[in-house]
Parts: structure tokens; sequence; C-alpha cells
């Protein structure tokens, strides 16, 4: 049995939310990002390292995609103000009480996955 085919604990909690197929390995260079619809979210991933990271595509400053901003590290700089946010826990890295949603991003095969984030209506 997988990790993902468990029963849960508590059978009336809800399920977790699913994995959504985002893009193939390969897609997404390194040291850049792309943005995806991912339920009701656009949702940024990066590859960095070799290792991908998912968080909110929208700065919260004024809208822009950080999908489309440059990165350094495990940084990425919004591309219209430069505000700074760290692709793996979505903190802005001027004020870390700050910041934008980190997602689980996981590879499957030659499959990148994101899980999809909950609906904000939906109290868990």
């Amino acid at each position: 049995m997988k990790d993902d085919d468990r029963l849960p604990l508590f059978p009336d909690e809800p399920a977790p939310p699913p994995y959504v197929t985002v893009a193939k390995v390969g897609d997404i260079a390194e040291g850049q990002g792309r943005a995806f619809p991912v339920g009701r979210r656009m949702v940024a991933v990066f590859l960095n390292d070799g290792k991908y990271f998912a968080i909110d595509d929208f700065c919260p400053h004024q809208g822009a995609s950080l999908a489309e901003g440059y990165v350094d590290d495990c940084t990425v700089a919004c591309p219209w103000h430069h505000w700074r946010f760290s692709i793996e826990d979505g903190s802005w890295l001027d004020n870390p009480k700050i910041g934008v949603d980190k997602f689980n991003v996981r590879v499957v095969g030659q499959e990148i996955q994101v899980q999809e984030p909950p609906d904000p209506k939906i109290k868990l």
C-alpha cells in the first residue's frame, strides 16, 4: 500500500486535496518559474537546484506574477517592485510575518504535480 492509499485515521475527516499535474519534467528551466492554474488559484512553480517549489503566483503588493520574477538561490523577486519571497515557504524576506501561500509539490514519473489548495470557503 502506497502512502497515498492509506485509509484516514479518522474516517469523518475530509480527504486531503488531490494533486494536479501541471507540467512535465523539463518544462520548467533550472532557476525559472512558470504559472499554472490549480483549482481556483494561480500557482507559481519553480525549479531550483533540481527541486521543485510551489507558491501563490500573485505578489500581495500589486498582483504581479511571481513566476515571472528573478530567481536567485531560493528567492524570487517580484518583477514589478522587487519584493523578495522565499520559494521554500512563501515568506516575504523583508518581513517574514507576511507572505504568500506555499503548496505541496511532487514529481511522479515525469509529471510535476501540485496539491490543489483547499477552497477558501471550506473551513477544515
